[in-house]
């Protein structure tokens, strides 16, 4: 398994070719990337990707 970044793997296939293998649109590949969403692409061995997001724990948000 090899782990890079959304933005990495974005500049080595594209974004439509992206959200196509993640099973999105192209404009919310562009969202992620342009609010900068810390998300890992994992590349599996048989070529198949899957993509996670890291957030802090707990939420940096004010408690209500």
């Amino acid at each position: 398994m090899v782990t890079k970044t959304l933005s990495e793997y974005v500049e080595e296939h594209g974004q439509v070719k992206t959200g196509l293998a993640l099973g999105i649109s192209q404009t919310a590949i562009s969202k992620a990337l342009r609010h900068r969403r810390n998300i890992i692409v994992e590349v599996q061995q048989d070529g198949t990707i899957c993509a996670r997001e890291v957030k802090p724990f707990p939420s940096q948000k004010a408690a209500m």
